[in-house]
């Protein structure tokens, strides 16, 4: 935001005194916060730091002594620079005591051979730094209606990211808490270099606080997240200079990214946060009564009653029923935005999620059965089927999957036993689905549907509950290369568990505590590779002799390497609790890393 003191030295009204220097060279590029102009000799005491102050010498000290303190004074309190007018103490030059204090303290000190009305000096500076205070001003305001208009539109995150990195002309990254990264925009750098080893070095990188410049890896990182809970970060690489110019602390000296750079990650985080809470939907008024209705019972958003009364409304009573959560979703994401193609057709993927919510809806009349369906995020179709009595579950919901495989085809089970053993394909010819279509092989078809069923609960202060159980196990049953017509609790192992919360920052939270010290470690020494002697350990049961024969260690090296990890992560691997935790940790890891 200032100018420096070169840059001063090229203003019109200063050139008119024929500016000279005389040392200090090395300070050249400090920044003038604002112009002073003293003739006392204790004059540091008034003074902030970053001034460039005029005088003509007639009020400095005569000995050698008083002007080395003087120098000394206004190097401590961190001024720009001294410029001294010659004529009326010095006439020929300042004195040689003086030149060689400033050089040592790296202070620039600048001789006028002509007399220099100072008035002008300060007029002109001052006009400088308030020109450069209005460009950083007008800037600011750019980013805050650019990001604003990003926050009404409902860009994605891969569309926050490129503004930022557009507006800025830097690098962006944006990455979740496992330092994983969600989404970036190499501003014509090389991005695989940029993204080359980005957990190790990302790190590295551990600033203290929620915004902060961290200069030994040139990265300006802020943390994203609302409503307390943070989710991710956002860096920016700044690597100095430019149109951004560097930021120079006036006392210091020290870099850092001007402050327009630190408005612009902090909007773009918010805009990030913000875009993440906001959920639009194109849906008729009838859907999106149901979809307010399920997602008041997922996050607890409404009073039950509120939503037994709305429901009621719709001519669904919710009120004493045995509630059950369904959730339905392909088996496979929607793919990258640009490409049309979704592995069961070739509509978009709000368009198949609208589809998959018709279907869905569609089923559940002509199964027969009541409730609230609709899409609860942008892969998966909730519905909470309300039942008569918990005897009437198992049907209902065997009911129901049957009849979304007559409406969806891909949702057919490729096993006849696992079908008859869920009581879908009751009197179902082998090899053929409950539809009496053939099936595919087991595992083939990556894009057939997932249907999940929650715990049937008897009270709507539950019903979220049954949601989540169905969302989650559907989460994990991707993973699951089994063809089952509905999937259960019963059905997901603890890595199926931890893989549908990979997402969750508090998971993320826990792996980073747990295994973040070490995780650190090995990022600073590859060679050694010691979360990899810690797998070893816990998959062999804490058998040491067996965990370094798979470690392919003799037992001395691989004791050694035990006692490290139990240093740098300050746990006892003899202690069981100690060691489940780090092992549910690895688990948790691996579901993360492999999403």
């Amino acid at each position: 935001m200032f100018p420096t003191v070169r840059e001063v030295l090229a203003l019109d009204p200063v050139r008119h005194g024929a500016p000279r220097l005389v040392a200090g060279e090395a300070g050249l590029d400090r920044p003038v916060r604002w112009v002073h102009v003293a003739e006392v000799p204790d004059i540091a005491t008034l003074l902030r730091g970053g001034e460039l102050v005029l005088t003509t010498g007639i009020g400095l000290p005569g000995e050698d002594a008083g002007l080395r303190a003087f120098i000394g004074d206004l190097a401590g309190v961190g001024v720009s620079g001294l410029v001294v007018e010659l004529g009326r103490r010095y006439h020929t030059g300042v004195p040689r005591v003086m030149a060689a204090a400033a050089e040592r303290a790296g202070m620039p000190l600048v001789e006028l051979r002509r007399a220099t009305p100072f008035v002008r000096v300060t007029e002109a500076v001052h006009a400088l730094i308030v020109d450069a205070q209005l460009t950083e001003l007008r800037a600011a305001e750019e980013i805050h209606q650019r990001f604003t208009e990003l926050s009404v539109e409902g860009a994605d995150p891969g569309e926050v990211v490129r503004q930022a990195a557009e507006l800025s002309g830097c690098p962006v990254v944006l990455e979740n808490l496992s330092r994983q990264v969600l989404a970036y925009d190499p501003a014509r750098e090389n991005a695989e270099l940029l993204l080359d080893r980005w957990e190790q070095h990302s790190r590295r990188i551990r600033p203290a606080g929620r915004t902060v410049y961290d200069p030994d890896s040139g990265w300006l990182v802020t943390m994203v997240g609302a409503r307390g809970e943070d989710w991710g970060r956002l860096l920016l690489r700044w690597p100095g200079g430019g149109e951004w110019n560097s930021a120079r602390d006036a006392v210091t000296g020290a870099i850092s990214p001007p402050t327009r750079l630190t408005i612009l990650v902090e909007r773009a985080a918010s805009t990030l946060a913000l875009g993440r809470l906001i959920r639009r939907d194109a849906e008729g008024l009838e859907r999106q009564i149901h979809r307010t209705l399920l997602t008041a019972l997922l996050d607890r958003s409404r009073p039950v009653d509120e939503v037994a009364l709305r429901a009621r409304g719709l001519g669904l009573v919710l009120e004493r029923r045995h509630l059950v959560g369904v959730v339905v979703r392909h088996r496979a994401d929607e793919p990258d935005s640009g490409s049309t193609g979704t592995g069961d057709g070739d509509e978009p993927g709000p368009a198949r999620l609208r589809d998959l919510a018709e279907a869905v809806g569609q089923a559940v009349r002509e199964a027969n059965l009541t409730g609230l369906t609709s899409a609860v995020d942008d892969q998966a179709v909730g519905a909470l089927l309300a039942l008569p009595d918990p005897a009437a579950e198992e049907r209902a919901l065997a009911s129901f999957a049957a009849a979304l495989r007559r409406t969806r085809p891909e949702s057919r089970p490729s096993d006849p036993a696992a079908t008859r053993a869920v009581g879908g394909g009751k009197g179902a010819e082998p090899g053929r689905g409950a539809g009496g279509a053939k099936s595919a092989e087991p595992g083939r078809d990556a894009g057939g549907l997932i249907i999940a069923a929650g715990s049937g609960v008897s009270s709507l202060r539950e019903a979220g509950r049954s949601l989540i159980e169905a969302r989650q196990v559907a989460e994990a049953a991707r993973n699951d290369r089994r063809d089952l017509p509905i999937f259960r609790l019963p059905h997901v192992g603890l890595a199926g568990l931890l893989h549908l919360l990979r997402d969750e920052p508090r998971l993320q939270t826990f792996v980073e505590r747990e295994l973040g010290a070490l995780l650190a470690y090995d990022a600073r020494h590859p060679r050694e590779h010691l979360l990899g002697t810690l797998r070893a350990y816990l998959e062999q049961g804490r058998n040491k002799s067996a965990a370094a024969a798979a470690a392919h260690l003799s037992r001395p090296a691989f004791y050694e390497r035990l006692a490290r990890i139990g240093r740098i992560l300050d746990v006892d691997l003899d202690s069981v609790d100690a060691c489940l935790s780090l092992h549910v940790a690895l688990l948790a890891l691996d579901a993360i890393r492999t999403s």
